[in-house]
Parts: structure tokens; sequence; C-alpha cells
């Protein structure tokens, strides 16, 4: 039953998890709106909050989206925000990355949503969406057909104009709440500020000439430091005397926000001047060590970068957000879009942008190198927190003339994202882009750029069952390297045709081309994680032709390697497969103890073709141990997550023995109909769930070893097989 809701300044008990923004000053007002919202979701399942720029849209949405989730029964609220991007047809790879959904499948994206969403009960708000009207509505008008239990709060400027919306215009605070929040930033720059008799008049008055828009006063309330109340409202007062012929009738309100932005902006510095208009070659957040190299130079030293963004931040022109202790910048989209025209007045926009291009392209390149390191997680966390701005960087490269070049080294620098962090779909989308631009000549740094290019696109589409384009672009490559004679690609090109080889069940071809491969590595000095996956495939491919103690030794050498170097995305398939070769000696808690780190790894790098697999061996363990229930259920959480990873053990009669073995015992144990009750019982689990259920396992009172050796059940034609790493081919990985 629901509770009855109660307007209050903050909301009370708890809320459903989700991903929305804390709030990092006071929330003031809107008691009444916050209530009237709830009760028009629990009417419709689309809402759209609309209003002028400036009126306070997001953060109202925002704080009052939990509470209102938990009152309409919603188990999760997720937030995604539009205003950094640009493309129609990267809507939904935003949203699927604010869903923290992963598919290594080659499904349409939408697909992928609409499968996903089917069955939740969530509130999804959708913010800033005004350039994107049209692919929006398309995409929430699908949802909410697919979808009976999900609701939608959108956020805008302008409805989205679609059947079954209910429009939830915000007005500007009232005068009253207007003068508190002037005051609560007001005093946040000044101490001790706060209304009283000698300045109210005067902020009462401010606030009402900016029409009581937030952002407008919050901007007006960070002149403080340098004007009374009353020189303040004398100043904006001439100002809009100016453009209003001399008479006090109010502008129209979006004019309004304009005036006192453009007034804000005249009352700035020089430098405050010009470091707002470059950064508004921004999407979404930036950090300062971004901001000092782009913004620097031709009138801003790069040592007085800091002090002018504090100015700009104390003036909220900036505003600055702190997560798990990392402190990044962001403009509201009003704000960046005034100091872009500037920007482009000066005539410089084209020169920021290759600015822009340029540093994220060093970020790309060397997260790439930071990736074979003790800093994998990070580069993960700042690759995902950047990924705007890498957009916006390789949107700049394939559509200005002669950058195409660059685009495909940044598509394809970007592998291990692609790959390692369950980003494939939108790994591909920018690989094909760039592959089909052609290149102004095919020699030197174009051709390795395209090369590269090409082998990620290969090892891509590998990794999501996609063989016919996988083949085409490994063979190009292998032709083009070949005729350049470039070995590093040569190499790579070889090594994904062997991990097709791997999951296609072709195990000579593919021990042929790993073995080429690997040498081909060692002759020119390459070593990484993608080096080390070849390896981990290698044992793979020799494991399936029944040779398990060559795996193991392959597998021992890439462990000392990643443990050197502080490697654990590879690593983790390296313990996968010495987990199994435990399972047949019949050490069961070592064989526990390896797939648990699995676990952790394939969580930290939301590797669902990690997580699966290891699930998938951890039921196998489970049913040694003689508990034929929980493996069957761990058998039904890891189908419930192989279609988002592709055909279930990869149709693979080797890498499906082990599932087979599981299951049959478990069946034996449990009859058929428990056995079936069980697996239907995994399957409701969510993979977050799965994975907490498989590490949350006690086995203190479990032998350490069963007793006498375990033999590997035998795949067809008496082959041993071992369990593999990797989805299609040890790349999913890397």
């Amino acid at each position: 039953m629901r509770r009855e809701l109660r307007p209050a300044d903050r909301p009370e008990g708890p809320t459903p998890p989700g991903n929305l923004p804390l709030e990092l000053n006071r929330f003031v007002g809107r008691s009444a709106e916050l209530a009237e919202l709830t009760r028009a979701l629990e009417a419709a399942r689309l809402v759209t909050v609309t209003g002028a720029g400036g009126v306070g849209k997001s953060r109202f949405a925002a704080r009052a989206a939990a509470p209102a989730a938990g009152h309409l029964g919603c188990d999760a609220v997720r937030r995604v925000d539009l205003a950094a991007v640009r493309e129609p047809n990267l809507v939904e790879y935003a949203l699927a990355a604010a869903l923290e959904l992963t598919d290594h499948t080659s499904r349409p994206q939408r697909e992928v949503l609409l499968d996903h969403l089917g069955q939740r009960q969530l509130l999804l708000v959708i913010d800033g969406f005004e350039h994107l009207v049209d692919a929006c509505a398309s995409l929430v008008t699908e949802l909410l057909g697919a979808a009976p239990d999900l609701r939608i709060l959108a956020v805008g400027r302008r409805p989205l104009s679609v059947e079954g919306e209910r429009i939830f215009p915000l007005a500007p605070l009232d005068t009253a709440d207007a003068a508190e929040l002037f005051a609560d930033r007001a005093a946040a720059l000044l101490p001790g500020f706060a209304l009283d008799d000698g300045n109210r008049t005067a902020v009462v008055e401010v606030c009402e000439r900016l029409d009581c828009l937030p952002l407008a006063v919050e901007l007006a309330a960070g002149r403080l430091r340098a004007l009374s109340p009353p020189d303040l409202l004398g100043r904006l007062d001439d100002r809009f005397r100016l453009l209003t012929g001399g008479t006090r009738g109010a502008l129209p309100r979006h004019q309004t926000l304009r005036t006192a932005i453009g007034w804000s902006h005249e009352l700035c510095t020089a430098q405050e001047r010009l470091l707002w208009a470059r950064l508004s070659v921004f999407s979404g957040q930036f950090d300062l060590d971004a901001a000092e190299y782009i913004c620097s130079g031709e009138g801003l030293h790069a040592d007085a970068a800091l002090d002018v963004l504090t100015e700009l931040i104390a003036q909220s022109v900036v505003i600055r957000e702190e997560a798990d202790s990392v402190v990044r910048y962001r403009m509201l989209d009003t704000v960046r879009a005034y100091g872009a025209h500037w920007l482009e007045v000066s005539g410089d926009t084209a020169r920021m942008r290759r600015r822009h291009r340029d540093w994220y392209m060093g970020l790309a390149t060397w997260g790439e190198l930071d990736w074979f390191s003790p800093r994998q997680a990070q580069v993960a966390a700042q690759i995902g927190a950047e990924l705007p701005n890498l957009r916006a960087a390789l949107e700049f490269c394939l559509t200005e003339p002669g950058e195409t070049h660059l685009g495909q080294y940044l598509a394809g620098t970007l592998w291990f994202y692609w790959a390692g962090c369950g980003r494939l779909s939108e790994g591909r989308h920018w690989l094909e882009r760039s592959v089909e631009l052609d290149t102004e000549t095919e020699d030197g740094d174009y051709a390795r750029s395209r090369l590269k290019a090409l082998w990620v696109l290969g090892y891509v589409a590998i990794l999501q069952g996609d063989t016919v384009p996988a083949l085409a672009a490994l063979q190009e490559c292998r032709d083009e390297a070949e005729r350049v004679g470039d070995a590093t690609a040569i190499a790579y090109a070889v090594h994904r045709r062997g991990c097709l080889a791997l999951v296609t069940d072709d195990l000579p071809r593919a021990e042929e081309l790993l073995r080429t491969a690997l040498a081909g590595y060692r002759e020119i000095g390459e070593l990484n994680s993608s080096v080390l996956m070849g390896q981990v495939e290698l044992a793979m491919a020799v494991a399936f032709q029944g040779d398990l103690a060559a795996a193991v030794e392959l597998c021992e050498d890439v462990r000392l390697v990643c443990e050197d170097h502080g490697e654990r995305w590879t690593l983790a398939y390296a313990l996968f497969v010495l987990a199994y070769a435990e399972w047949t000696k019949g050490d069961l808690v070592r064989a526990r103890q390896l797939l648990r780190e699995c676990l952790v790894i394939g969580d930290t790098f939301h590797d669902l073709l990690g997580t699966v697999l290891t699930i998938e061996l951890m039921a196998l363990v489970t049913v040694t141990e003689g508990d034929a229930g929980e493996a069957a259920l761990l058998q039904g959480a890891a189908g419930r997550i192989w279609p988002s990873v592709g055909l279930p053990l990869f149709g693979s009669a080797h890498y499906n023995a082990p599932h087979e073995r599981c299951a049959s015992d478990a069946r034996a144990i449990l009859g058929d109909a428990r056995f079936e009750s069980f697996v239907a019982a995994g399957a409701r689990l969510e993979p977050g769930e799965a994975v907490q259920r498989a590490l949350g396992r006690d086995t203190a009172s479990r032998p350490a070893v069963v007793p006498g050796p375990r033999t590997a059940h035998p795949a067809p034609e008496t082959r041993e097989p071992a369990a593999s790493p990797t989805v299609q081919g040890g790349e999913t990985t890397g």
C-alpha cells in the first residue's frame, strides 16, 4: 500500500537505489511542486517537466525522483543526461551507460534496451533532450510500449509531444523563495550574510528583476564579493533599462535569462570571459588538467587558469562536483551555449576543438598504456567519465576534412575500453564509421591508423559473434599490413583470426594462428593485455585438444607476468583456467578461491563474459561439493546473462561440456522437477545479485580436497576440455 505523500523540504524514509547526482548545496522551496509532480507520475507513465532555461528543471526533477520512485513502488531510479550528447544515434548508448547495461552481442542497442527494461519497475529520468527531441520521442514511445512497469520523467525546454505525455510546466520561484536562495548562495561566499532590514528590499528587487529564475539569481548572488545588494541592483537595473527603452516592463523570460547571463559575462574580467568561452568546448564534465592544457595560452597563462576557474565557480558560471574524492567541473548547458557563442565570434572554435581533440587523443593513448598496469581499474573509471568528451573528439575527427586518420587512431586506441568494459556496441559504431571513410594516403601514419581500426573492428565483431564482418576486416587488415610491411598489424590480425578459429572449434587452426601471432609479438617486442590474452587463448586451444598440463603451464606464466605488471583483467581469465585445473584435481576450495577472484575482477570491469563463464564453472564446483540445488540456481543465473553476451557457451561443444556435466549431476540428485525449479529461481536473479550470491557462499565447513583425482568430462571424440575464459576467443577480454 502506498504511503501518503507528505510535502517537505527534505525527503524522508528509504529511497530506491539509482544514479541521481548528489546535492552539494541546499535545495530551496518548491515543496508543493514536489508533491504535485509525484501525483502526476502516479497518474501518467510519462511526465515531462518543461520550462525556460535556468528555471531549475534538472535540479527539481533530480530532487523529486527518488522519493517519487519510492512512493510509486519502483525498484530503482536512473537518470541519463543528454546535454552532452550531440548525435541522435548516440542517445541509446547514453541510456545504456546510465543503466549500467552491458551487452556483448551485435543486437541493435534499442533491442537491448527494450529487452532489459521489459520486466523492470523503474523510474527513468531523461534530462536535456530538447536538441534530440525526435530521437528521444521515438525511443520513449517504444520503451513505454514494451515495458509496462516503466515510468519516465523527462526534463526539457519543450514537450516530447508523444501519446500519453503529461506536461508539468515549472514556473520560477516565488519571490520569498528566490530571496532565500539568493541569501543561501551569498552566505556560501560571505559567511554571515543574511537577509536583514538593510538589504532585504534590494535583494527582493534583484530577484524580481530576474523573474526569480534560480540560475539568474545564483549568478547575481555570485557578485556579492565585489558589490553590495544595492550596488548590484543599480547595475542590473541599468542593464535592463537599456534593453527595454527605459521602461520598467519585464523582458520575456528567455530574454531575462540571456540578459542576466550576458550581464554576468560583462562583469567578468577579460581572463574570466576568455576561459568561459574556451570551457564551452567541453562536453559534460572535465577536470583541471584538461582545462589548463586546452584553455591556456594566448591571453591566459596556464598557471593562472586555476585562479580564474575558481572565480567562475564563485560566480556560478562553472559548477564544481566531487565523487570518490575526485573533483570535476561542468557548465550548465545554457551557460555553456553562451560561452560557445563568444568562442565562435572570436573565431577560435576550430583551434579549441583541435586542442580538445589533442588532449583526449593523449588521454586515450596513455589509457592504452596504463591498461597494462596496476591502474587498470582507474583507467576504466577515467575513460568512462570522459566518454562524452571522447565522443566529441571522435565526431570532430570523423567530420573535419583531413582528420579521418586521427579518428581511426582514436577509435582503435580505445580497444581496451570497448572490449574490456562492456562497450562493444558503441565501439563498433565508431570503428565502422572510421574505416568507411577514406584517408588521404595509404602509407606511414595514415596506414597504421587505418590498420589498427581494422583489427580492432574485427576483434569487436568476433566478441559479438558476427563472424562475416570480422573476417572481412581482419583479412583487409592483414593484406594491407603485408603490403606496407607493418609487422604489428600483421600479428594482431593473425591473433584475432586465431580467436575466431578457437570459438568455432577449429582447434588445430586456432593453435597454429595463435602460436604464429605470439611469435610475431615476441619478435617486435610487443607485450600488453592483448598479447597475454593470446597466450590464454592458446592455452584453451591446447587444452581442448587434450593437453591440460600445457594449458596450466601457459596460464601460470601469464599469471606471473600479470602479477609483475599489476594487470588484473587478463589475469582473471588465466585464473579461470587454473580454477578448472584445480577442479579436475579435486581441490574444490582452491578452485572456488580462484573463481571468487575472477568474479571480483569481472565485476570491476563490467565484463559480462568473464562473469558468466565464471558462474558456469562455479556451478560445476558447487555440484561437486554436493549442493545440487545451488548449482542449478547458478546455472539458471548464468542462463539469464548469456543473451547479453551471445550464443550460450558460443555454441561450442568444448565450451559446453562442463556445463552439461554440471546439469547432468545436479538433475540426477534433484530430479527433473526440483532441478528446473532451482534453475527458474536463478533466472530471476539480476546479474549483480548472481555475482553476490556466488561470492557470498560459505565453504568453511566443506572439505578442502575431494578424495581422489577428478577427470575432466570428455568432449566429443574423446578430447579432454578445459573451461575457456573467453567468448569469441579469449578476447572479450582483450
